[in-house]
């Protein structure tokens, strides 16, 4: 098996200017997220592009973003190696035991918790949450609970945000209220 795009999403911003579009990838043994934010804050325009690895059960295996943000030129590697995270060849016992990454930036890693998230019920999830400026990477505890039509209630311990989200066939979610909503494929 060769690598193959499997879905596609794209996105707009609802909290400020931006858009944010990736694929999945399917490859021998995982999964790759491949994607592009553009979007304003309060630090400039920001042109990342970010790449997500995933084994075969969705957890992350690693990721890197590059871009621009503000004035400042990004480039973020990240590394999941057993319970250990590091950035940048720096350990981050802070985000010891997070099986997932979290770009504050983009909806689109909240994929692979989703993809773990049973038909019925909950699923517990800690993410190494990427913020910039910065980079920041903290814990960031996630509740996900499938709902009826469609929905997920997600929530965030550390920041006490909690939604409703609306999620696709592919696990993407496509309405995150007052940050971001599905645009149709470019």
């Amino acid at each position: 098996m060769t690598a193959e795009t499997v879905a596609r999403a794209q996105w707009r911003a609802l909290d400020r200017d931006g858009e944010d579009s990736c694929r999945l990838v399917a490859l021998p043994g995982g999964w790759m997220l491949v994607g592009h934010a553009r979007f304003r804050d309060g630090t400039g325009w920001a042109a990342l592009d970010y790449v997500v690895r995933l084994d075969a059960g969705w957890l992350t295996q690693g990721a890197d973003v590059t871009g621009t943000h503000g004035e400042a030129e990004i480039a973020l590697r990240l590394v999941r190696e057993g319970t250990q995270w590091w950035l940048n060849d720096t350990l981050c016992p802070q985000v010891e035991g997070a099986t997932d990454v979290d770009f504050g930036f983009t909806p689109a890693t909240n994929l692979m918790p989703l993809r773990r998230l049973p038909e019925v019920g909950r699923l517990d999830a800690r993410a190494a949450w990427l913020r910039l400026p910065g980079p920041l990477l903290d814990p960031l505890n996630q509740t996900y609970t499938r709902e009826r039509g469609g929905f997920v209630h997600y929530a965030a311990a550390e920041t006490g945000f909690e939604t409703h989200l609306s999620v696709d066939a592919a696990g993407f979610v496509t309405r995150y209220p007052g940050l971001w909503d599905a645009t149709p494929d470019a």
